[in-house]
């Protein structure tokens, strides 16, 4: 089935072991769920840098991602699979952007982020319909986290 092929092409290819997250997209249960949860250890990796260093790491990741969710989309022939869950790793480090990394804001801002992932309101789920290939896998998932980072930071102004 195309689950075999899939597990053969993340052995076979390198960039498909990042496309699917190391391997969690390919999860049979909310695979962007366990794909975000990768995020959350780069999140915790991260954090310590300064907010300017996590920035330019999380753009160049977001940067790759084209190109790696891309590729693994044709590869597999298919528009944005649930497997590759890339897109949902840097969208979660777009949401966590200078927020304090302990676990009830972990917890906060992983569940913020998959509401709107998973909801996608205007324009999230418009650019999902209407932007393809890697840019398109991308792209709903960082304004996604960019919605999350809002109101993960409205939330830190308010409670700390």
């Amino acid at each position: 089935g195309s689950c075999t092929t899939m597990k053969l092409a993340l052995w076979k290819y390198p960039v498909h072991l990042l496309a699917y997250g190391f391997g969690t997209g390919l999860s049979p249960v909310a695979p962007g769920t366990f794909g975000s949860l990768v995020g959350v250890l780069l999140v915790w990796l991260l954090a310590p840098l300064a907010p300017l260093v996590y920035a330019g790491v999380t753009a160049v990741l977001f940067i790759a991602g084209i190109f790696i969710c891309g590729q693994t989309a044709r590869d597999i022939g298919a528009m944005d699979p649930g497997a590759i869950v890339f897109d949902e790793i840097v969208g979660f480090l777009v949401a966590m952007y200078m927020t304090p990394v302990t676990g009830p804001w972990l917890l906060a801002g992983f569940i913020v982020y998959r509401v709107f992932d998973i909801w996608k309101p205007w324009p999230i789920g418009w650019l999902d319909r209407r932007v393809g290939g890697g840019l398109g896998i991308m792209l709903d998932d960082l304004v996604a986290g960019l919605f999350a980072w809002l109101v993960m930071q409205a939330a830190a102004a308010l409670l700390l």
